[in-house]
């Protein structure tokens, strides 16, 4: 099967972010910049693509103008270990004004939107006491940032 690259659509930011997620997820690295040769649309020189990957997992970011623009229809899913890890990237990805949002979501300030989620939630929120489940979800879909502490005890009706 032929690997499948994202393609994220900036006005002009496109190496600017590529630069920033590449700070913020380790193994991570810009691959290739692409630009605007003389026949245009935009001005020669200037950045048309950028290939980046983040921990392996390849991305294109094109500067194809503002015609088009990122919505919470489309997001990038953070897996995270576990509650440090939410920490890490919730605040990172926030950084310089990104927005939150809740359960567990966000938008970063070039307005790509992320879920920042621990591999316990699908643990607590799955749990076979549907009571506990319940409680869980309940506390979830109160929270911004997820909080695994805050989830368990809620799931034990603390």
């Amino acid at each position: 099967m032929p690997r499948i690259t994202p393609n994220l659509w900036f006005d002009t930011q496109g190496k600017e972010a590529a630069e920033f997620y590449c700070s913020i997820f380790p193994n991570s690295k810009i691959t290739n910049v692409l630009y605007y040769g003389e026949v245009g649309p935009r001005p020669a020189g200037t950045v048309l693509t950028v290939d980046f990957e983040l921990d392996g997992q390849p991305y294109t970011a094109i500067n194809g103008g503002p015609e088009f623009t990122f919505d919470e229809a489309v997001s990038l899913l953070i897996n995270c270990a576990d509650q440090d890890e939410v920490d890490y990237y919730w605040s990172r990805l926030l950084a310089d004004g990104g927005q939150e949002s809740q359960c567990g979501w966000l938008k970063d300030k070039y307005g790509m939107s992320w879920q920042v989620v621990p591999e316990q939630l699908g643990e607590v929120l799955s749990d076979p006491d549907p009571e506990r489940a319940q409680r869980a979800m309940k506390a979830m879909f109160g929270m911004r940032k997820i909080d695994v502490a805050a989830l368990r005890a809620a799931a034990d009706g603390d």
